[in-house]
C-alpha cells in the first residue's frame, strides 16, 4: 500500500512539474509582435512564425503590417514590433549597424532564405531577340526598345513602389547612370501588384520589360526573368551605404555602381532578446530553401492566397523542412493545430 502511495505521489509530482514547465515556457514566451511586410515571401514568413510560435510554444503572437523603412524605424526608435522576419538590409545597412552597435537591435538569423538576388532584370525574349545587349550598360544605350506608355520617345525603367527601401537605391542609380539624359523615365509601379502586373503584361504580350526585381519570387520563376550583370564594378560601401540608399537630398553625387550583394536578415529588438524567449531560439534556426520559397510564392500567385493561407499550405506540404526548426513537442502541437 505504501508503495502504491509513493507511486501516486510521484506521478502527481511529475504531472505538476510538467504543467509547471509548460506554463513557465508559456509565460516565458509571452507577447510577440511580428512585422508583416507587404510582399509575398515576407507575408508567408510572418504568418508561419505566428502559427509556430503560437501553437508550438504558446506565445501570444500578433501580426503588425509593415514595410522596410517604417518597420526598421519603429523597431529602432520605439522598440516595436519585436521581430522583422525578412528585412532586406541593403536599404538600411548603415543605420542597422548603428542600431546594433547601440544595443537596440540584433540580427538573430543571417540567412533566413537561400538563393537570393537583387538587381535589374529583363525578359528572356528580350535577350533572345537582342543577344548583344547582355549587360545593364548596353541596355541603357537603347531606351527605344522599352517605350514608355505615356511618351513613346522615352524608355521606361520600372523602379520600386514608394515606401520600399529599394526605391531610394533605384532612384539614385538612375541619377548615377545619367539615365534621364539617355532618354529614360523612372516609373513608379505604385504597388507590389503594379510591379508584378507590369512584368506579366509584358511577358504575356511578348513586349520588352526592364526594371528592378529580386529572387526568390514567383514572378522570376514563372516568367524566367534574367538578371543583367553590371559592367561597372561595385563602387564601395561608402558610396552605397552613404549615398545610394539615402534620400536624394542626402546623396548629391551618386557614383555609378553595380548592385550590392543582396542580404536578408531576421532582426529582433534587444529588449525582446533579453526576455530569454524560446521564440528567439526558433527564429535563429529557421531557414527557407530558395526553391521551396519560390514554389510557395507561385502557389500564392496562382491561388490568390494571402500570407495566412500560404502559411497553412507550407506547414502542411513541407513538414520535412519546418520540423527541423522546432522541438518534437512543439512540432506535435503544431501538426495537431493544422
Amino acid at each position: 500500500m505504501e508503495r502504491v502511495k509513493t507511486f501516486v505521489i510521484a506521478c502527481a509530482m511529475g504531472l505538476s512539474m510538467g504543467l509547471f514547465i509548460s506554463n513557465s515556457s508559456h509565460a516565458e514566451c509571452g507577447d510577440i509582435t511580428i512585422s508583416e511586410m507587404n510582399w509575398a515571401s515576407a507575408q508567408l514568413m510572418a504568418n508561419v512564425d505566428k502559427i509556430i510560435l503560437q501553437e508550438g510554444y504558446g506565445c501570444n503572437a500578433e501580426i503588425i503590417p509593415g514595410d522596410t523603412m517604417p518597420t526598421f524605424t519603429s523597431m529602432n526608435e520605439k522598440g516595436k514590433p519585436d521581430v522583422a522576419p525578412e528585412l532586406w538590409v541593403n536599404a538600411v545597412r548603415e543605420p542597422l549597424k548603428n542600431a546594433i552597435d547601440a544595443g537596440r537591435l540584433q540580427v538573430v538569423n543571417n540567412a533566413p532564405i537561400t538563393g537570393l538576388g537583387e538587381g535589374w532584370w529583363v525578359t528572356p525574349k528580350f535577350l533572345k531577340d537582342n543577344p548583344g545587349l547582355n549587360s545593364v550598360e548596353k541596355v541603357l544605350e537603347r531606351p527605344d526598345l522599352f517605350p514608355y506608355a505615356e511618351d513613346k520617345s522615352k524608355g521606361a525603367f520600372m523602379g520600386c513602389p514608394a515606401g520600399w527601401g529599394c526605391q531610394l537605391a533605384n532612384a539614385n542609380l538612375f541619377r548615377a547612370f545619367n539615365m534621364e539624359k539617355k532618354g529614360w523615365v523612372l516609373v513608379d509601379p505604385g504597388s507590389a501588384a503594379g510591379l508584378d502586373g507590369s512584368i506579366a503584361k509584358a511577358a504575356n504580350r511578348g513586349e520588352n520589360w526592364f526594371g528592378y526585381y529580386w529572387n526568390p519570387t514567383a514572378i522570376v520563376g514563372k516568367y524566367n526573368l534574367v538578371m543583367l550583370p553590371f559592367e561597372t564594378k561595385f563602387a564601395g560601401s561608402k558610396n552605397w551605404d552613404g549615398c545610394i540608399v539615402k534620400p536624394e537630398q542626402e546623396c548629391a553625387s551618386p557614383k555609378p555602381s553595380s548592385w550590392t550583394e543582396s542580404a536578408v536578415r531576421t532582426v529582433i529588438t534587444t529588449e525582446f532578446k533579453n526576455r530569454g524567449s524560446v521564440a528567439a531560439e526558433y527564429l535563429a534556426k529557421r531557414k527557407y530553401p530558395g526553391d521551396i520559397m519560390n514554389s510557395m510564392l507561385v502557389f500564392m500567385t496562382d491561388n490568390q492566397a494571402n500570407g495566412a493561407d500560404a502559411a497553412i499550405e507550407f506547414l502542411t506540404r513541407h513538414e520535412g523542412v519546418w520540423t527541423k526548426w522546432v522541438s518534437q513537442g512543439a512540432a506535435k502541437k503544431i501538426k495537431a493545430a493544422l
